[in-house]
């Protein structure tokens, strides 16, 4: 099993339970592919069931479209393919606890997460 990051625009984090059983998502905005999407296209990674709490309370920290880093485990999937599952989520410029918000902060945060994620998806 291989882990690796992502530095992404933050978009949500759900949580469904059904028959006793929980499911947490992280979504994220990456670029457009321009032929089937347009605006950021809207990807979701499931939580690691022991950290699915964490990853889903840790979303309220976060500002629509602020840059977050995703830390996850790639594991085998079907058909030979990585199954991503999210262990943790942080912001990549964390704010200063000054008891202050700014008008400026936010959006400049959205310029930037805005500007990044296809370049972190392709690294």
């Amino acid at each position: 099993m291989a882990r690796s990051t992502m530095e992404v625009a933050f978009l949500g984090t759900q949580k469904t339970e059904m028959e006793g059983a929980k499911y947490v998502k992280v979504f994220y905005g990456d670029e457009p592919d321009g032929k089937t999407e347009h605006g950021l296209s809207i990807i979701g990674i499931s939580a690691a069931d022991d950290v699915a709490d964490e990853v889903f309370f840790a979303g309220v920290q976060f500002e629509p479209l602020e840059l977050v880093r995703i830390t996850f485990d790639v594991a085998r999937g079907g058909q030979n393919k990585g199954k991503n599952l999210a262990l943790h989520i942080e912001a990549v410029n964390p704010k200063k606890s000054t008891g202050q918000g700014t008008a400026a902060g936010p959006a400049g945060q959205v310029q930037q997460a805005v500007a990044k994620p296809g370049d972190a998806a392709k690294s």
